[in-house]
């Protein structure tokens, strides 16, 4: 049975201000959802929230994994269950190498129960499989050497994001736009390596404006978010129409949504 992400009824709040009004989705394993809509509607938000940032308080709803509602858990928790989040704006850590980042992080996902201080992946292990990784994902094997984002060009951040992704192996993935300030070179990298490492046993959530990171991972599911609502659903036919004509005629059929659109924009600006 594949696993599952269920969103029910999902309200969120960053300070007083409400964005999220109710958002309610399910993501199975081995599945590719598209999730677009204008500035202020509500992406990333729904983004940390899934991950458990601080910042973004959950006033009404819930999120589960396999029926375990995480909407309490803390992001390391949640993190250990399989849920990912690729930043849009990677952090940089400096004085902390790529290799010593990832082997921490592999071997606490890998071990829920490891408390910091004991035992890491062994490092003949982690190494061939930082390196398979890395061949796998056409970078060069000094970028473990390096510290995490530092002096990282905008590309190379979120190829770092991709191999965080290819060594953890999440059961869901949430990629915040990742394409996001990339050139087309860099976004068909990227692109790229997602989908080499998509499959039966990730579901994926791509959060974008843009069409050309769907290109290679093309969506079953396609949602439009307006206001801090799902307003539409349909396949990947909805994020061509979306990408060729914008998003006034979504406007026009959710008046209400696109009037707090506005509004959220606004209180946001």
């Amino acid at each position: 049975m594949n696993s599952l992400l269920k969103i029910t009824d999902l309200h969120v709040s960053v300070g007083e201000t409400p964005i999220l009004r109710g958002v309610t989705m399910e993501i199975r394993q081995g599945e590719i959802h598209a999730l677009m809509g204008p500035n202020g509607s509500g992406k990333s938000t729904l983004a940390y929230a899934l991950a458990g940032h601080p910042n973004y308080t959950v006033t009404n709803g819930s999120i589960e994994i396999d029926g375990v509602n995480v909407t309490e858990m803390e992001a390391d928790e949640r993190a250990r269950l399989g849920l990912f989040l690729a930043f849009q704006y990677p952090v940089v850590i400096p004085g902390v190498k790529v290799a010593d980042f990832l082997r921490h992080a592999v071997s606490n996902v890998r071990n829920p129960e490891r408390k910091e201080g004991e035992g890491l992946i062994g490092m003949r292990e982690f190494r061939k499989e930082i390196r398979d990784r890395m061949t796998e994902l056409g970078m060069d094997h000094e970028f473990a050497r390096r510290y995490l984002n530092e002096g990282f060009s905008g590309g190379e951040k979120k190829r770092m994001e991709i191999l965080q992704l290819a060594m953890l192996q999440p059961r869901f993935a949430i990629l915040d736009e990742t394409d996001s300030g990339l050139d087309s070179d860099a976004v068909r990298v990227v692109s790229e390596g997602l989908a080499k490492l998509s499959g039966p046993q990730m579901g994926v959530l791509i959060i974008t404006h843009h069409e050309r990171l769907l290109e290679f991972n093309p969506p079953q599911f396609t949602h439009v978010m307006l206001g801090g609502r799902i307003v539409e659903t349909g396949d990947s036919s909805l994020a061509h129409e979306l990408h060729a004509n914008g998003y006034a005629d979504v406007r026009a059929r959710h008046p209400q949504a696109a009037a707090e659109n506005i509004q959220a924009e606004a209180a946001t600006a």
